[in-house]
């Protein structure tokens, strides 16, 4: 397996966090559009934004979260060239759980399965972080 394919999922993750800059900018203009938000009090309180905009810049926030373990994961697999299908398959299932969440936190934030969602990618990172440390661990040789 050619191991520049660890960043596919990488990048997916990277598209969310754009589109959801994306989501909340449109959101943001039909509020203020709406006359939903005082434009001045908005500026210095995100309180006042209309609960459809919270959820996303809340999601957004949770997407400099865990993720940022996972670009490091990723980046990690590919130094240490372990790029495999253990590898692809985990960092595509965090990908996946990512769209998931979001896709539930923007949508009807349904917290339960919020964080079902989440604590799915969480042990994913963790299967990640147990897949890195055992090809760290194979690399050395005692002499």
């Amino acid at each position: 397996m050619h191991p520049n394919y660890i960043f596919w999922p990488v990048l997916a993750q990277i598209f969310l966090t754009l589109t959801l800059f994306i989501i909340l900018g449109m959101r943001k203009t039909k509020a203020v559009k709406a006359g939903e938000v005082d434009r001045k009090k908005a500026s210095l309180d995100n309180r006042v934004w209309p609960e459809d905009v919270v959820k996303v810049s809340n999601n957004i926030a949770n997407q400099f979260e865990t993720p940022v373990l996972f670009y490091i994961l990723c980046l990690v697999i590919y130094l240490i060239n372990a790029v495999d299908m253990v590898a692809m398959v985990l960092a595509c299932l965090y990908a996946v759980s990512r769209y998931a969440h979001a896709y539930a936190h923007v949508g009807s934030n349904f917290v339960p399965m919020r964080f079902r969602i989440f604590l799915f990618g969480s042990a994913i990172l963790i299967f990640m972080f147990i897949f890195v440390a055992w090809n760290l661990a194979a690399s050395f040789t005692i002499t």
